[in-house]
C-alpha cells in the first residue's frame, strides 16, 4: 500500500556530499592534530597511524551499533598514550581535523538545488547520519546554508547510536514531527541503509548508488530498497509537488521513475 510522505531524512556521506582530495587541506589537518597533541612525530606517519587504529574502532562501532563520545574515541581508540585529561577536552576539535585530513568533503552536483526544491514543494526535510563529528556537519550547514532547510538532524555522534539501529530513526521522525510511516530516507548503503529504515518503519527507503558500484552488489530481498537512483537530482523526480484536496502538498508520487522489480 503506498504511503504518503510527508518528510525527507538524507544521508550526508556518499549522498548529499562527496569526499575528494585536497592535499593542502589535508596536510593542514595532519599538522594540526599533531600540534594539539604535542607530538613531534611525522604528521603524516602519525595519521597512518591514526588510521589503523579509527579502523578498529569503526569495527567496534558496527558491531555495537553506537558512537562513542569524540573524548571517548580519542582517549579509548586513537590517542590512548597521551594524557586522558589533557586529550578529553581536545575531542571536538580533533575529530573534526580527522575527519579533514581525509580529505575535503563537497556537496553533490545540484544537491543545494534539489533541497531548495524539496522545501519549496513543502516536504520537511532531516538527516540522519552516521558521523564521528558533533561539529562538522552542523558547521558545514551553516556556512554553506543548509540550516534553514532542515527540521531534523540526527547524528551518531551526538546520539550515541549509529544506524542501523532503528532509535536514530524514530528520533529524527520525532525531531521532525512524522510519524514513521509518513517518511522517507535517501541513503548510499543496500545494507545497513535499507535494513534500519525498514526496521525503523519508515514508509520509503532510496538508495542512491552508482550504476558500477550496482553491478558489484547482490540485492536481495533483505537489502532492496523501494527506488534506486544514481544522481541526486533524479530526488525530484521521486517527490514532485502535487496539490491534495485541501490545497496542500501530496506526499508520496504515484510513479517511481527508479525502481527495482
Amino acid at each position: 500500500m503506498k504511503q504518503e510522505i510527508e518528510a525527507i531524512f538524507l544521508d550526508i556521506g556518499n549522498t548529499l556530499r562527496i569526499l575528494t582530495d585536497d592535499e593542502a587541506h589535508q596536510s593542514k589537518a595532519r599538522q594540526r592534530i599533531t600540534e594539539l597533541l604535542g607530538t613531534t612525530e611525522d604528521p603524516s606517519s602519525f595519521v597512518l597511524k591514526l588510521d589503523e587504529r579509527y579502523k578498529v574502532y569503526r569495527k567496534w562501532a558496527f558491531e555495537n551499533r553506537k558512537e562513542a563520545s569524540e573524548a571517548e574515541l580519542w582517549t579509548r581508540w586513537l590517542a590512548p598514550e597521551f594524557p586522558a585529561d589533557r586529550v578529553a577536552p581536545l575531542g571536538v576539535e580533533l575529530t573534526y581535523q580527522y575527519r579533514q585530513s581525509m580529505g575535503l568533503r563537497v556537496v553533490v552536483d545540484r544537491g543545494k538545488e534539489v533541497v531548495e526544491q524539496l522545501f519549496a514543494r513543502r516536504y520537511t526535510l532531516g538527516i540522519i547520519s552516521n558521523v564521528i563529528t558533533s561539529r562538522e556537519i552542523p558547521d558545514w550547514m551553516d556556512a554553506d546554508g543548509f540550516t534553514p532547510y532542515f527540521k531534523s538532524v540526527a547524528l551518531s555522534s551526538v546520539l550515541g547510536i549509529r544506524k542501523p539501529d532503528p532509535e536514530i530513526y524514530h528520533i529524527a521522525a520525532r525531531q521532525a514531527g512524522v510519524a514513521p510511516d509518513r517518511c522517507a530516507y535517501v541513503g548510499d548503503n543496500l545494507k545497513r541503509d535499507v535494513t534500519g529504515t525498514r526496521a525503523a518503519g519508515f514508509g520509503m527507503v532510496i538508495i542512491m548508488i552508482s550504476p558500477q558500484e550496482l553491478a558489484r552488489q547482490e540485492v536481495n530481498a533483505e537489502n532492496c530498497p523501494d527506488a534506486i537512483i544514481h544522481e541526486f537530482i533524479e530526488l525530484l523526480d521521486l517527490f514532485p509537488a502535487c496539490p491534495d484536496v485541501n490545497g496542500d502538498r501530496i506526499r508520496r508520487p504515484d510513479s517511481l521513475t527508479k525502481t527495482l522489480s
